[in-house]
């Protein structure tokens, strides 16, 4: 795989790049990041390699990243070739709870913002970035496809919510003829493989495809933490901010994970870091993952992620020492217990050609390649 070979997302016809180049770090403003030099040096260099999708939020860098984004794309000239990303949902106006959330108003709002800063008419993909445990999903689902007919969003998704309000939110817009979801970004890697569970069997009968975030576990993927008698140590996030919601990675399962994959890594003639990805970007129902960098060189590590093919040995032992746990139902939906369902009878997929009653397309990745 390469970057100039585009997958379409989820049932859709927008055609995206398996890596896509995530802005969370372009900008200083939160005391880790880029300066604008290095961060257009970035986006050069992933435009060059190839690759056309490019994911920000208005609330990254406290609006200073998409500010960025609009500026290098305005300047390169490249608005009709890149598929841009941006997200709604953190709040702008402390004290005024219509500032953030999911409520049209919010949404109506943070729109008009997001195209300020991006200096576009239209943004390619926009998605709900977090659940706000109030706002129905219909009334997302409504304020979306108003979106899309005012044609200021080309495409809708949603990111970090819980799997039943995404198949409530895609199943209310095929009921009501409204504009279907066509992705769904959600955290995963080796350290962090949860959505095994709901999210990819939903995504691929629902048609939307997942971009994932973070597939180097915050770094701890990447080769830079070891362990300590302080849980970890080295030069990154983790280290500076380990203990706070979703940064607690210096776990003994973790470690476990990280001694593996510096093995497999070895053996392949790979970074950690690229091997870690290239796990992540052909496990199934992924149909991108957001590669995040501060440094140039750390850039150009992550895309060789796609230069090269993991040996099956090497991924059935990150397979293992990552395996989730099952807990209730899923425990239940076993080999042992299938046996048992079907009376020891193997009951497989129907002969090829045999069309069903009721056809229902799953996702699959669709291959354009570009000469």
């Amino acid at each position: 795989m390469s970057l100039d070979q585009y997958y379409t997302l989820g049932r859709s016809g927008l055609r995206v790049s398996r890596l896509a180049l995530g802005a969370m770090t372009f900008g200083e403003n939160w005391g880790w990041g880029t300066a604008e030099q290095t961060a257009r040096a970035m986006f050069d260099r992933y435009l060059e390699a190839g690759g056309n999708f490019i994911d920000t939020a208005d609330m990254y860098t406290e609006g200073s990243s998409e500010s960025m984004l609009g500026k290098f794309i305005e300047e390169s000239g490249t608005r009709d070739r890149v598929v841009l990303a941006t997200k709604f949902s953190y709040n702008a106006q402390p004290g005024n709870p219509n500032a953030g959330g999911n409520g049209r108003k919010n949404i109506m709002r943070a729109v008009e913002g997001s195209l300020r800063r991006l200096r576009t008419d239209y943004i390619d993909l926009y998605l709900l970035h977090t659940w706000d445990r109030l706002t129905p999903a219909e009334e997302v689902v409504r304020t979306l496809d108003d979106l899309v007919r005012a044609g200021k969003i080309r495409y809708a998704g949603l990111s970090d919510i819980p799997a039943w309000y995404a198949a409530r939110a895609q199943t209310f817009a095929e009921a009501h003829a409204l504009t279907p979801l066509v992705n769904m970004q959600l955290e995963y890697s080796l350290a962090e493989r949860h959505i095994e569970h709901e999210y990819i069997a939903m995504a691929q009968n629902l048609g939307l495809g997942i971009t994932a975030w973070s597939p180097l576990a915050m770094g701890m993927l990447s080769g830079k933490y070891k362990p300590s008698q302080q849980g970890g140590e080295g030069d990154g996030r983790l280290a500076k901010v380990s203990g706070a919601p979703g940064f607690e990675r210096f776990t003994e399962r973790n470690w476990k994970i990280v001694a593996e994959l510096e093995k497999v890594a070895q053996e392949a003639g790979q970074s950690m870091a690229a091997v870690a990805l290239n796990w992540v970007a052909t496990q199934p129902g992924i149909a991108s993952v957001i590669i995040g960098a501060t440094k140039l060189e750390q850039l150009d590590a992550n895309l060789a992620a796609l230069s090269f093919e993991l040996p099956a040995e090497s991924r059935s032992r990150l397979d293992a020492v990552s395996a989730p746990e099952r807990p209730f139902p899923y425990y239940m939906f076993t080999d042992i217990q299938q046996t048992r369902i079907h009376g020891g009878v193997a009951v497989g997929d129907k002969p090829a050609g045999y069309a069903p009653p009721l056809f229902v397309p799953k996702v699959e990745a669709r291959k354009i390649a570009v000469d």
